[in-house]
């Protein structure tokens, strides 16, 4: 029987965090939760997880790009996807795609209104590249 992959979560809405913990555990990964860059940074430096998604804005507005550098410095293999609002708030869209983009460590970047199918789908995606 295969392991559950380990699946760093850093989302500081309690609720969005608590419906991804459920689709995702539902989906057969373990949801290691941070609410907070620190307690992210925590999990990261532990290595303990097979992938991260990461909100971009936690208490500061670029934890998530922070958290995905130091990641990918740290672990290269590791899928990271990044969640963000901030097109829907401020018509500032990240495409991970764009050369102009290249600095964004990143394998995914989702826009929320986040769909837990595309989600899943994008781990899915993730982990097949990275064997």
């Amino acid at each position: 029987m295969e392991k559950k992959k380990k699946i760093l979560v850093a989302e500081d809405d309690s609720d969005m965090m608590e419906q991804m913990n459920i689709y995702l555990e539902s989906n057969d990964y373990k949801v290691l939760k941070a609410y907070t860059q620190e307690e992210a940074e925590k999990i990261i430096d532990s290595g303990d997880f097979d992938a991260a998604v990461l909100d971009l804005m936690l208490e500061n507005p670029d934890s998530g790009f922070i958290l995905s550098h130091k990641i990918k410095k740290n672990f290269p293999d590791k899928p990271v996807i990044i969640v963000t609002s901030v097109a829907k708030e401020t018509g500032v869209y990240f495409d991970k795609n764009a050369d102009s983009n290249n600095w964004i460590k990143a394998d995914a970047i989702i826009q929320k209104e986040l769909r837990f199918e595309q989600l899943k789908k994008e781990l899915e995606n993730l982990f097949s590249r990275s064997k």
